[in-house]
């Protein structure tokens, strides 16, 4: 049946299988559960042949220009800031780090039925949700992008907070911390963490692309704080799609947005304004749709099957970072502790929680990984770009 009934309650059972499924992921305080929550109840209802067709071209669209604004504004001037005296070694091990994950993913592209192009967006660090919501756009898999990308959020998320115990001495007294950056350092770093906390997506639980429960995400704080998140995320993507449209931008629908909302975050004009989080966390769920929706059978026995070496990769990747985290010690002066938080691939939240809570010099750690995270997006979607032309 295609009657419109019948694709309204197929909608309805998604919207409704991805709330459920987010509260319970976020209870466990897993990372991106409304896209996580997304992937697996369209995966599900596909399988059973009750997913809708397609998500709406306006829907995946409208998701790329939040997530785009989302990070965005995550570029704040303080944070940047840190990084002046050390810029060139800062941008060297940054580049290296990405230059690393994608050579990793060219590797997973390798395995039966992956393109390189699929396996390089798959493994390529930091930013997962924009990568998930443009692979499809840019020639690659998007089902196994979600699925590869997710599976690094978690591992770096669950994994980094226990090396930075054991391996760096990272203790949860800030004032006795590993990283040794002093009590200026440490209260710094609280006032940047306290921040983004506030800026920046979740307040609670501080992970990749982490929101409160569908359920329970309602505006927050004042009426004008809210109507201003969402005025500000308009404009962005008002400004940001028709010139990125115009100048032909790959992943324009969400590089477009994201540059509107950098540059006037690094003006100032943006002041506490942020995208709401119930805009975000929808936006989360519709990437985490369109790709679920188009899974089969065989398409998800080929996913289970790149697992084993996706997660092998994954920890090279997670050692290969740690180990440019010590060139970075070296040429900086900052410490291994700080070093190593810097260049964890992925996990951003995660990263600010442990190091507020080892008292570290959190705008260095902070400004490091966004620094990255903006650096992949500018630069994946023209090397995918590249890759899909010489592949034709």
């Amino acid at each position: 049946m295609t009657d419109a009934p019948h694709r309204v309650r197929r909608w309805l059972l998604l919207v409704a299988l991805t709330a459920a499924g987010t509260a319970g992921l976020d209870a466990l305080d897993l990372p991106s559960p409304a896209l996580f929550a997304g992937l697996l109840a369209a995966i599900g209802l596909a399988l059973a042949g009750h997913a809708p067709a397609r998500v709406p071209r306006p829907a995946s669209a409208a998701a790329q220009a939040v997530v785009g604004v989302v990070i965005g504004v995550l570029a704040q001037v303080q944070t940047l800031v840190a990084l002046a005296a050390d810029w060139l070694p800062v941008l060297l091990v940054s580049a290296a780090t990405l230059v690393l994950s994608m050579v990793a993913g060219l590797l997973l592209g390798r395995r039966r039925g992956v393109s390189r192009l699929t396996g390089m967006l798959a493994l390529t660090a930091g930013g997962a949700s924009g990568l998930v919501a443009v692979s499809r756009e840019l020639g690659g898999d998007d089902r196994v992008v979600a699925v590869v990308q997710y599976l690094r959020v978690v591992l770096v998320t669950v994994s980094m907070p226990l090396v930075a115990a054991v391996v760096y001495g990272a203790s949860g007294d800030p004032g006795s911390a590993g990283g040794g950056s002093g009590g200026a350092a440490a209260a710094a770093g609280a006032a940047t963490a306290a921040s983004l906390q506030e800026s920046h997506l979740h307040a609670t639980s501080l992970h990749e692309g982490g929101f409160p429960a569908m359920a329970a995400a309602v505006p927050a704080g004042p009426d004008w704080a809210w109507l201003a998140g969402l005025l500000l995320t308009a404009v962005c993507a008002a400004i940001g799609l028709p010139l990125a449209r115009l100048l032909r931008v790959p992943a324009g629908g969400l590089l477009g947005p994201m540059t509107v909302a950098l540059v006037l975050t690094l003006a100032g004009v943006t002041g506490a304004a942020r995208p709401p989080g119930l805009l975000v966390e929808l936006a989360f769920a519709v990437i985490g749709w369109q790709a679920g929706v188009r899974f089969t059978r065989e398409s998800l026995r080929v996913v289970a099957g790149l697992l084993p070496a996706a997660t092998a990769l994954i920890a090279a990747v997670v050692v290969g970072c740690a180990a440019l985290g010590a060139v970075l010690a070296r040429l900086t002066g900052v410490t291994p502790l700080e070093a190593y938080l810097a260049t964890t691939p992925g996990g951003i939240y995660a990263v600010v929680a442990t190091a507020v809570s080892s008292g570290v010099d959190v705008a260095f750690v902070v400004a490091v990984q966004v620094l990255r995270v903006v650096m992949m997006l500018l630069v994946a979607p023209p090397v995918a770009r590249l890759m899909a032309r010489r592949r034709a």
